[in-house]
């Protein structure tokens, strides 16, 4: 098991600026003997100052993109395929294109690029608006490709009318050839790229009536052999699916390609700035080309770098292994990176559109360790949840100089940098538990927690207690007990300040204190940063101890608090939520000296299970 983090140590002096040349020193004013000496105002903790949430859109490549359209109302769109759970990386595309207008007073569309009924399900279709909800946006409307499936087939046909496509019969080894093949040799038309538009357009129309089986003919764009660009080389505009569709049943059985129907659907919906990742950046002469070819108004599209995160897997195929194969849990496991699974494990939506917003936009590939994204969420949450006292592994502590029915009321802050929180009041009484981590049975010099001759506070308990004795299960060799004394000192005389104060959490049924938990604490899935370059394949990589389950954690009563007043925070799509419809992963807290926490959805009324979201350091394997 992980071992408890220890308090942290003051950090080291900041390393020393250079030395600037010496001004000669002005006289002192004489002083005033009358005059008090000046104290120094105590200024209260305060949170550190945020960075600006929009810095994205202010500067930098954002900043160009409007600059070279400064449209009087910015119209973008947000264009999933609905065929499976969105990742980390989409957090990018949501806060870029939702952002981006929401920021200039536009709208953004959420249209779902429905176009392949062979993989779509309506789970995703609900999972992705749910998603984009989470993360704070309402789109202007939500609509479906399908919804435009007529209107593409007659532009299809008008294009065909133009000479601007054709019907195909080729092969797929052939149309490779075709394009240079493997040797990258000479391009070379189709023999069908000649045929008339007369007889393209009636084979067109057989493909549609089910004269055609999948991948006997095929509609293509009639574009330039001769340019260097691929996305040039007379892309697919159609093809035979026989799949029925979500929305229009068995109405079709041709459907519209990503080519054909992008750049057409964001000419219908007069999109402003069509914002994508830069693997479209080669798709941007086809799609200009299209619109130009069917005079329809023409959006701008601009690419910017994709985000990628290592040391995981995003793959929907490489996860759904792992899901069937009981590696995970689901694809909203905490060890994985869906947005799903972010939820779940406890990070805020406001947290993951800060760390894309300190990331920047640009249109490099932004390749980001798994720590980098736990440090900002880290930052998010030092300032934005409670504090509260966890013991994972607890034992108890019997202080034998105090009476069996002592009790005194503790009033802790629920942060000790924003006052707003407010304060809850912990029972302190004869028996607590405190970690087992923070007790030793033999001391020594560089140890300053419990052990025997030892004294150690108790986090805001006014004295702190020494260990004396304590009792050991004989069978295990593990400390099942350990006897205190308070070291409260008589009246009019001091004691001496503990080095160090640890977390406790009082045995008070009064109280209805402790208050029992499951506590699962989620470490890396994979040993190395590159699953898929490990030998034997990604399966081969998964780490065996990517969990840690402390089923007899102990946690303070404030929980009941922060669970009546959660969301923790209360921002983005968790603004508008009451407590009672807040989903578990709103409870969220640091426990003390140990990680951040949040509800898991395996809780129930009389059952508290607990996942870790990160620890409250990179470093959390010091001791002290």
């Amino acid at each position: 098991m992980e071992k408890g983090i220890a308090l942290s140590e003051r950090p080291k002096d900041e390393e020393k600026a250079s030395k600037a040349k010496k001004q000669p020193k002005q006289p002192k004013p004489p002083k005033d003997p009358r005059a008090p000496p000046a104290k120094k105002e105590k200024v209260p903790n305060a949170p550190a100052a945020p960075i600006d949430p929009n810095s994205m859109f202010k500067e930098g490549f954002l900043k160009t993109v409007h600059s070279e359209r400064p449209s009087e109302h910015v119209i973008t769109r947000f264009p999933p395929e609905p065929n499976g759970f969105l990742h980390i990386g989409h957090s990018k595309a949501i806060a870029i294109n939702f952002g981006f207008a929401r920021y200039h007073g536009g709208d953004c569309y959420l249209r779902f690029d429905d176009t392949n009924p062979e993989a779509e399900e309506e789970k995703y279709f609900v999972a992705i608006r749910e998603m984009i909800e989470w993360l704070g946006f309402k789109p202007y409307k939500i609509t479906y490709s399908s919804d435009n499936f007529d209107r593409l087939y007659e532009l299809a046909e008008d294009l065909i009318n133009r000479d601007g496509a054709y019907v195909c019969h080729c092969t797929d080894t052939e149309v490779k050839l075709q394009r240079g093949g493997e040797n990258h040799g000479p391009r070379y038309a189709c023999s069908h790229r000649s045929r008339p538009k007369e007889e393209s357009l009636a084979e067109f129309r057989a493909m549609r009536d089910g004269k055609y089986k999948p991948k006997e003919a095929f509609l293509r764009m009639k574009q330039n052999l001769e340019d260097g660009n691929p996305q040039m080389w007379d892309l697919s505009a159609y093809r035979i699916l026989e799949a029925e569709h979500h929305r229009t049943g068995s109405k079709w059985r041709i459907y519209p390609t990503y080519d054909f129907t992008h750049c057409l659907c964001d000419s219908f919906e007069k999109i402003s700035h069509s914002l994508c990742t830069t693997e479209f950046q080669l798709s941007r002469v086809s799609y200009e080309w299209l619109c130009d070819a069917l005079e329809v108004y023409k959006p701008m599209q601009r690419e910017y770098g994709r985000l990628n995160v290592t040391g995981t897997i995003l793959s929907k195929r490489k996860i759904a292994r792992l899901v069937n194969k009981n590696i995970v849990r689901g694809w909203d496991d905490p060890r994985l990176y869906t947005l799903i699974a972010l939820r779940r494990r406890g990070i805020p939506p406001g947290a993951i559109l800060s760390f894309i917003n300190e990331l920047g936009v640009s249109n490099a590939l932004t390749n980001i360790q798994l720590a980098r994204l736990d440090q900002s969420v880290r930052r998010y949450l030092e300032q934005t949840v409670p504090r509260l006292m966890l013991v994972l592994d607890p034992i108890p502590v019997v202080i034998d100089n105090l009476p069996d029915d002592f009790l005194e009321e503790i009033e802790l802050p629920f942060s000790p940098k924003d006052p707003s929180m407010g304060c809850h009041i912990v029972p302190f009484t004869k028996t607590v538990y405190i970690d087992r981590s923070d007790f030793r049975e033999v001391d020594s010099k560089d140890y300053f927690r419990l052990a025997p001759g030892k004294a150690v506070g108790l986090l805001k308990v006014p004295f702190p207690i020494s260990a004396t004795s304590f009792e050991k299960d004989e069978s295990t060799g593990l400390v099942t007990k350990v006897h205190a004394h308070y070291e409260k000192p008589e009246e009019d005389t001091t004691f001496k300040k503990p080095k160090t104060y640890i977390q406790w959490v009082a045995s008070s049924p009064k109280h209805k204190s402790p208050i029992k938990a499951e506590v699962r604490f989620f470490n890396s899935l994979f040993k190395s940063e590159n699953p898929d370059a490990a030998e034997g394949g990604f399966l081969k990589d998964v780490n065996p101890d990517s969990e840690e389950i402390y089923h007899n954690a102990m946690i303070e009563t404030g929980l009941v608090e922060v669970q009546t007043r959660a969301p923790w925070p209360a921002e983005e799509g968790e603004k508008e939520v009451a407590a009672k419809a807040a989903g578990p992963e709103t409870v969220r807290f640091q426990g003390l000296r140990v990680a951040y926490f949040a509800m898991d959805k395996d809780s129930a009324e009389r059952k508290v299970v607990l996942n870790r979201i990160v620890s409250l350091k990179e470093d959390a394997g010091k001791t002290t």
